[in-house]
């Protein structure tokens, strides 16, 4: 039997992590196999581009060329490696990220070709798409608030970006959203994080 690949997406600071984990224990509890993603990284060469991309100070001058490509490279291994043989397997894959987050940073807020970014997205996952995807919405304020106090002023080089560079996240998160109402479900940020664990579990249908 297949499993099912679940992603979670959203701007900085708006409780994916906490979702995964909190769905993750819930899953384990029923008896299902478990691999838990994020991006970039998820592999050995994978953790080494994400340490590019994130904090090297190599990766300070990368163009947004360079960047998608980067984080491409990262989420094709990272396919091929570990989320098709466990979905093959029948595991539930929660990942933190996938192409969504290449689609709105790099093709969005970095104002890359959007025809370029989804041909290189689709070479990158080849039909390994995600069967439901949660997008977490937030103020951008609130979630520069929340950063800032998870970090404690150790932000990485994509959290130190201007809050125009997150109003376009935001904003092509939600026409993106719109775009695909059969795969997206937005969720409000902003509830407390057992009501959003609730509407997770019951968009699922577990």
């Amino acid at each position: 039997m297949r499993g099912r690949f679940i992603t979670f997406e959203g701007s900085e600071g708006c409780g994916k992590t906490t979702q995964i984990q909190r769905l993750r224990a819930r899953l384990e509890e029923e008896g299902r196999e478990i691999l838990l993603t994020r991006e970039p990284g998820g592999t050995a060469a994978g953790e080494k581009i994400r340490d590019l991309l994130q904090h090297a100070p190599e990766g300070e001058g990368l163009t947004a060329e360079a960047e998608v490509l980067l984080f491409t490279a990262s989420r094709a291994q990272l396919v091929r490696e570990q989320v098709m043989p466990a979905i093959e397997r029948g595991g539930y894959v929660l990942a933190d990220r996938f192409l969504d987050s290449t689609t709105v940073y790099q093709g969005v807020a970095r104002g890359l070709n959007a025809s370029a970014v989804a041909a290189i997205n689709r070479f990158a996952v080849g039909e390994c798409m995600p069967d439901i995807t949660f997008l977490l919405d937030l103020d951008i304020q609130e979630g520069r608030r929340r950063v800032s106090e998870r970090s404690q002023g150790d932000e990485d080089r994509m959290e130190r970006e201007p809050d125009a560079f997150f109003e376009k996240v935001r904003r092509g998160y939600l026409d993106l959203a719109e775009s695909e109402p059969e795969r997206f479900i937005v969720l409000d940020a902003m509830k407390s994080p057992d009501q959003i664990a609730r509407e997770i579990w019951n968009y699922l249908g577990e």
